[in-house]
């Protein structure tokens, strides 16, 4: 009789954890054109498990991938009282990796600028922002590859939708504000809590932010709450708002610069089913897609595979 030793059983599950990370960002590639032959992509590497996940990934797309790639990983030290500037470094020389550490006093410049208790995060992200597209520049990167994954980009959604009074989320792959710059995001189709365990079955050697991760009460983290307990009280929601995203009807929105209503007259063709307004649409009960997965646990859950709903 077959007997599974939980060092066995712990093999497994992370195996089965990389290879469902290796597929949700391998299908993000594919889907918008995030690397071609020769890029020289410089992945920013924070030293949280979101940047470090996709590190790894990436590395071990390389080894298979149809076209050829480098990449360089790159970290900003930004001065915060007590960052261990040596954890890095060392992280990234044992693997053998290529990579540059770019040293700019931004958090004086945040502290002196922004008072007490107000949030630093904009100022911080601009400035940042700034000397990485810089660092892409000296380094003859063709792309810039940042760590957000498919629950910072609905919690994007939602802030701006709340808050801004914008239908607008996070894009895969855009270009940069100075329009010198492609920035992918490889991660976008990856759920934070499979990164979570990934993280912490890797056991990478987490650096916390002391700027922005310190701040209570942020609009951000108020999104994330509210997402996070509708993952738990309704299993799949997560998944079909994302899938949204991927399924916009111009037709049904209200923007008049993506949708010519003006120009709907006696005549004119009916498009995406017409007004339904009235109707009641029938909701499936498990949505097309629908399959059985492990929790943390081992224990069977039920989820929506967004990569197969087309």
């Amino acid at each position: 009789m077959f007997v599974t030793t939980p060092i066995q059983k712990q093999k497994y599950d992370l195996d089965k954890l990389q290879k469902r990370l290796r597929r949700d960002v391998g299908k993000a590639i594919a889907d918008f054109g995030m690397i071609e032959e020769g890029d020289r992509i410089m992945v920013c590497l924070s030293g949280g498990k979101d940047s470090y996940t996709m590190l790894e990934i990436l590395r071990n797309l390389q080894q298979s991938a149809p076209v050829n790639f480098e990449l360089i990983a790159v970290n900003l030290d930004q001065k915060q009282p007590g960052f261990p500037a040596h954890i890095l470094p060392a992280y990234l020389e044992q693997l053998g990796v290529e990579y540059k550490i770019v040293t700019e006093d931004t958090y004086a410049i945040v502290k002196d600028k922004i008072p007490e208790g107000k949030t630093t995060c904009s100022l911080c992200s601009r400035l940042r922002r700034g000397i990485l597209y810089r660092t892409a520049t000296e380094l003859g990167c063709t792309k810039i590859a940042l760590g957000h994954h498919r629950d910072d980009i609905l919690q994007t959604l939602f802030l701006n939708m709340f808050y801004g009074g914008k239908l607008k989320g996070m894009p895969p792959k855009l270009m940069s504000d100075d329009g010198k710059h492609i920035v992918i995001r490889p991660l976008a189709y990856c759920r934070e809590k499979d990164i979570e365990r990934f993280a912490v079955a890797r056991e990478y050697p987490i650096i916390p932010c002391n700027l922005c991760g310190s701040q209570p009460n942020l609009q951000r983290q108020v999104i994330g709450d509210m997402l996070n307990d509708w993952d738990k009280k309704y299993p799949g929601r997560i998944e079909t708002m994302f899938t949204a995203m991927q399924n916009v009807v111009p037709s049904h929105l209200n923007d008049a610069s993506l949708f010519d209503f003006k120009g709907i007259k006696h005549g004119s063709a009916v498009v995406d089913g017409g007004d339904l307004a009235f109707d009641r649409e029938e909701i499936p009960m498990q949505p097309v897609g629908w399959q059985q997965e492990d929790d943390e646990n081992g224990a069977p859950i039920e989820r929506l595979n967004v990569l197969e709903i087309r």
